[in-house]
């Protein structure tokens, strides 16, 4: 059953086109989560669907309710969507307690006396927040507001929960910790969620189905893990983790065992195989991607030759830059005329001017029919 239903959605600021006909289905129970940079659409896109921006083009509708239709001028709104709504900024008013706060989405539906008080306790409870009830909200950190926010989104049963970069404004270590109970309390009530981020790791970690956008348009909808290792164009490849892009030429495609499609590629100094999706013409300009986490690492002097001829891309080159990263430590390896970003462990003694041979599975590469004018490419923008 879709909980959301987004048809032909245009938004429009004078001569700028903010969301551009984007057609969606959110599934009911859902994880949903609208990922892109800052000016791609997924915040009006989400204001839309609580009715808090008018949609000049296109059909909304909420578990199967129409909400909003431009070319019939038909418009419900926000307080009659029941869509829940968690802001970047909390929203929660200072001179109410947090009961107060978890309340007034009850009050203003007329909901009175001991209805109203189990209720709003019960909301306070999933949060984990019933004992700072008769709190006032001024005396609350970062965190407590932002739960404060989310009882206060929930405790009136909407069909559908919005947030719009809820986490932005907490530490590390806290926006780590409420990822986890943000969506085990999403799990936990089966409600329909549309989140919005520009964090990729957010996304990956909290969805059932990542939408990338870019300038008004949705570019892929997917699972995280098809979005990260199987995307479908070199801007969404770009913007989700910091891969290596290498210009590359098809030679033959051929269909692995296990069902994969392989292509045989060369560059600038080097060839091999990697995976695909489709088969590619013979001297079509490609890109591969290759994640830095899935490259093996060896010594040049101490490499041996047992994987030399297993299907993948290989490459000989010299360490030019070293970072320690804690857990990781990423080496800039210069490879003839392409310079790869690679991930060893933290602990891994190596240096500028060490001799490295990389080698990564064809099975852990994808291949995109685009060509890439050099040997990288900058994420969205």
């Amino acid at each position: 059953m879709k909980s959301v239903s987004l048809s032909k959605v245009s938004r429009r600021f004078g001569p700028v086109a903010a969301v551009r006909e984007i057609s969606l289905d959110v599934p009911q129970g859902s994880f949903v989560t609208f990922l892109g940079p800052s000016g791609c659409g997924k915040t009006t896109t989400l204001r839309m669907i609580a009715g808090l921006e008018l949609n000049d083009g296109g059909r909304i509708a909420i578990d199967d309710v129409l909400v909003s239709d431009a070319d019939r001028g038909f418009f419900v709104p926000p307080e009659r969507r029941e869509a829940g709504m968690v802001f970047q900024s909390y929203a929660i008013w200072p001179h109410m307690t947090v009961f107060d706060n978890v309340a007034y989405p009850l009050k203003v539906r007329r909901v009175r006396g001991e209805q109203l008080r189990e209720r709003t306790l019960a909301a306070l409870r999933l949060v984990e927040m019933e004992s700072y009830a008769q709190r006032p909200a001024t005396a609350l950190s970062g965190g407590q507001q932002q739960r404060v926010a989310i009882a206060r989104a929930i405790v009136f049963e909407p069909r559908v929960l919005l947030l719009d970069e809820p986490l932005s404004n907490l530490d590390a270590r806290l926006r780590e910790q409420m990822r986890y109970e943000l969506r085990g309390l999403q799990k936990r009530l089966g409600i329909t969620t549309i989140y919005v981020t520009h964090d990729q790791e957010e996304a990956m970690a909290l969805s059932d189905r990542v939408v990338v956008m870019h300038s008004g348009s949705i570019l892929q909808d997917a699972d995280p893990e098809s979005i990260y290792f199987r995307p479908a164009t070199l801007a969404v490849a770009a913007f989700c983790g910091s891969p290596n892009l290498v210009p590359a030429r098809a030679h033959r495609t051929v269909r692995a065992d296990d069902g994969t499609v392989r292509v045989e590629l060369s560059g600038d100094g080097w060839q091999g195989w990697a995976r695909c999706a489709a088969p590619m013409a013979a001297g079509t300009q490609v890109t591969v991607v290759v994640r830095p986490e899935n490259v093996t690492i060896e010594r040049a002097d101490e490499a041996s030759d047992e994987h030399r001829d297993e299907p993948g891309l290989q490459w000989t080159g010299t360490v030019e830059e070293a970072m320690f990263r804690g857990a990781r430590r990423t080496l800039g390896v210069r490879c003839g005329g392409l310079l790869l970003n690679v991930d060893a462990a933290g602990d891994t003694h190596l240096s500028v001017g060490d001799r490295l041979r990389l080698r990564i599975d064809a099975q852990r590469t994808w291949t995109l029919p685009e060509a890439l004018d050099g040997p990288r490419t900058e994420a969205l923008q």
